[in-house]
């Protein structure tokens, strides 16, 4: 059988999942509305309700266990409450403990800078408010690892919590040639 893989702009409000047995769910959007995956197609890594960006599917389960594992890196264009200063760049490139399950985590040190403008993505379906209330700064975090919610407790624990979120990168795939909600099908995941 051959394997195919696919790259998707996940839209806020999307679960990255494809169905759900769970009542409080059933109301809620999945990825099988943007797009008619084959059978036995998953996602690599999710993305909250909340979150946006690029996600991977595969019908492979070794490329998804190898994405996933620390030995990817993936990049998240993050909007921020406040005016971010260079002490909350370092301490979130350093590492900062987070809460994880029912323990305290100290995140691996990673790559983060502040964005010079803001980036040229589309408009959110949900707006999350505009300069009357406050400034806001974009930043860049690349990871290798992804615990849960992690990059939105890693900059409210520094105090600068999260209004958007949208990953950009995965290893070397990018957004690059799609649209919010569009899917488009990959010859191999690197």
């Amino acid at each position: 059988m051959k394997h195919r893989h696919f790259k998707l702009f996940k839209p806020y409000g999307y679960l990255s999942q494809f169905q759900t047995n769970a009542k409080h769910e059933i109301n809620k959007k999945f990825l099988g509305a943007l797009y008619d995956f084959p059978k036995g197609t998953m996602a690599i890594g999710r993305l909250d309700k909340d979150s946006e960006g690029l996600l991977l599917l595969t019908t492979d389960g070794k490329v998804s266990y190898d994405i996933t594992s620390t030995k990817t890196d993936k990049e998240y264009y993050v909007q921020v409450d406040g005016e971010i200063t260079e002490e909350a760049i370092l301490q979130l490139k350093n590492g900062v403990r987070v809460s994880h399950k029912s323990d305290m985590y100290l995140t691996k040190p990673c790559k983060v800078f502040q964005l010079d403008k803001t980036p040229d993505l589309p408009e959110r379906a949900k707006k999350i408010r505009d300069e009357r209330h406050g400034k806001t700064s974009w930043i860049s975090i690349t990871i290798n690892e992804g615990k849960f919610r992690q990059v939105r407790k890693m900059t409210a624990q520094v105090g600068f919590p999260t209004l958007r979120l949208v990953r950009v990168r995965v290893g070397t795939i990018t957004l690059e040639g799609l649209k919010m909600g569009s899917v488009l099908e990959l010859d191999v995941i690197q």
